[in-house]
């Protein structure tokens, strides 16, 4: 197994791992709250170190991300584990792990090198990781990005946000997109969603990303009744948006769907999807989506200069109709959209 990068060793060979905001404190023997980081007698082991779950050429546009090389397709991995235990998880057989052990052979192992040549076989653009969260597979994906990187793929992560600034600035060089969820705006919700506390720090990773490693960003917050669907929460994540990230940052509103420990709530209604996309554009966001519904107009990306639709999208499906690299090519507009030509810039 092997060794962690991140992390310091303490007394009675106990260690602290330090990639993600739990910081967790493991005793010899035992894991971290992911289950795939583990204590073996003072040495911080890796359990999921190039061993895939979950594996798949997808559209760009299923991550969501709808202003990062529309159109493309992403090699897109999942491992095990995760540092969250959302009760609306729907990778939750990936993600919510007890002991790797027992689902080992499903795994398949992949190297650094072979998700690169698989990438490039499958005519994708980009590798992603995705499924669970990238973070607890950070040695992974850091060897991984930087190969696609030196072999001209782009990279993203499809992220919770919980890393730590340390883990942020040493893989900040090798990733072209983060991909955050944004699940609502209050300490309740977070403790009571993912059984988390220290949420606050997922918003000034997604800035650091940003302001530090000029990654492209965009957020998902899946709206869930009862629960984040409250127009003061809407209203806060879409403000944090707009000041720290700027107008152009895409947001896209998600439709849940009963799932894992949440089977008991309905699906989100539409006009709720479209209260939120109201309160986004209040809040003088560009670009604000709907999720999950596919054929509703508010998948399609508008010039807010011109009015004209430059990409027309039904579901995953997705015609480029007025790009021209980063501006729409009818009036000139900055549509914050990262191309082959622009994707570079300022990195």
């Amino acid at each position: 197994m092997p060794e962690a990068l991140l992390y310091d060793k303490l007394p009675g060979q106990r260690v602290r791992c330090n990639v993600c905001q739990w910081r967790c404190v493991i005793n010899p023997g035992k894991s971290g709250v992911c289950r795939v980081r583990k204590n073996d007698n003072g040495i911080l082991r890796l359990l999921n170190y190039g061993r895939v779950s979950s594996i798949a050429a997808d559209p760009i546009e299923k991550k969501p991300l709808f202003h990062f090389f529309p159109g493309s397709l992403v090699f897109s991995l999942g491992t095990i584990g995760c540092n969250f235990h959302c009760d609306h998880c729907q990778n939750w057989e990936i993600a919510c792990v007890e002991e790797p052990e027992p689902i080992s052979g499903i795994l398949r192992e992949i190297s650094p090198q072979e998700v690169v040549r698989l990438a490039k076989r499958n005519d994708c653009a980009g590798v992603a990781w995705t499924y669970n969260e990238p973070t607890v597979w950070f040695e992974y994906t850091l060897d991984s990005a930087k190969i696609a990187r030196e072999n001209g793929l782009y990279t993203v992560y499809v992220t919770n946000g919980y890393i730590t600034p340390e883990a942020m600035d040493m893989i900040g060089p090798y990733l072209d997109a983060w991909r955050v969820d944004i699940k609502g705006f209050t300490d309740k919700l977070y403790r009571d969603l993912a059984r988390i506390s220290r949420w606050r720090s997922i918003l000034e990773m997604a800035e650091r990303a940003k302001s530090r490693w000029n990654m492209h960003i965009e957020v998902v917050t899946n709206i869930v009744p009862t629960m984040n669907d409250d127009t003061d929460q809407l209203t806060g994540i879409a403000g944090w948006i707009k000041e720290k990230l700027g107008e152009l940052t895409p947001w896209h509103v998600t439709r849940f769907q009963p799932h894992r420990n949440l089977r008991y709530l309905p699906p989100t209604p539409i006009a709720t999807l479209e209260k939120a996309y109201n309160i986004g554009k209040e809040a003088g966001l560009r670009f604000v989506y709907l999720g999950n519904v596919p054929g509703h107009a508010h998948e399609n990306t508008v010039c807010y200069n011109c009015g004209s639709t430059v990409i027309k999208r039904v579901g995953y499906n997705t015609d480029i109709i007025a790009v021209k690299e980063s501006t729409c090519s009818i009036c000139g507009a900055e549509l914050n959209i990262r191309t082959s030509t622009s994707a570079e810039a300022g990195k």
